[in-house]
């Protein structure tokens, strides 16, 4: 299982996969299981934002085990939280707001060995 922070600026956390648009993020969506998926909203002038994430997870049911949304933009955490929250399975988890301090240190630590 991989972690995935979507992020066109921040920088990426140890021991995640950086995917820095949504066409990204959604590949690594379908192609691998996810356990933590991070997701920012706005990802640049004119891209596609977290949104357009959040409907592929829906439409195609690949619900990581956990789901944080460490965005900036109050409307578009909103707006994300909302979409998936109406279709959650039991199995995953859905955070509001950004990953704890704890949790990115547990990562990071084991992703060093």
């Amino acid at each position: 299982m991989i972690h995935v922070y979507l992020d066109d600026y921040r920088r990426c956390p140890d021991g995640f996969v950086l995917a820095r648009n949504a066409e990204e993020c959604k590949q690594l969506i379908q192609y691998e299981e996810i356990d933590v998926l991070s997701l920012d909203f706005d990802l640049g002038w004119g891209q596609p934002t977290g949104d357009e994430v959040v409907r592929h997870i829906v439409s195609t049911g690949r619900f990581p085990s956990r789901i944080y949304l460490h965005t900036s933009s109050v409307s578009g955490r909103n707006s994300m939280y909302h979409t998936l929250s109406a279709s959650l399975p039991d199995r995953t988890q859905l955070f509001g707001g950004p990953m704890p301090h704890d949790l990115l240190d547990e990562i990071a630590r084991n992703h060093r060995g």
